[in-house]
């Protein structure tokens, strides 16, 4: 089982990121799907998250109606669409399904 996170970069305020999950090993279609972050000196927090449906998703307060979560079966992967950006999100974003973590992306906002 592996997930591998990737899209994470350095984005000015107001930018926008895709991050990607690509996962492997399980039966994808039947699992849901997080976005957790962490930020240096902070506990992890969870983002968003999807049903293994997609009907249901789930978002952090302080990210609603900036980022949507979304998941694509037929390729295994899970994305974090990012948009008007802060210097608040700047984080490590990791993917998290069946109890497993992936190695995470960095995304850093900053002028």
């Amino acid at each position: 089982v592996q997930l591998v996170e990737s899209g994470g970069g350095l984005v000015q305020p107001g930018g926008s990121l895709r991050l990607s999950c690509a996962a492997s090993g399980f039966t994808f279609s039947r699992y849901g799907m997080s976005w957790y972050r962490q930020a240096p000196g902070k506990e992890r927090e969870l983002v968003a998250s999807i049903t293994s449906s997609g009907g249901i998703t789930n978002y952090l307060d302080s990210v609603k109606g900036r980022f949507t979560i979304s998941r694509h079966d037929g390729g295994n992967t899970v994305y974090l669409q990012m948009n008007s950006l802060k210097p608040d999100d700047t984080a490590r974003y990791y993917c998290f399904a069946r109890g497993i973590w992936g190695q995470g992306t960095q995304v850093t906002v900053s002028s």
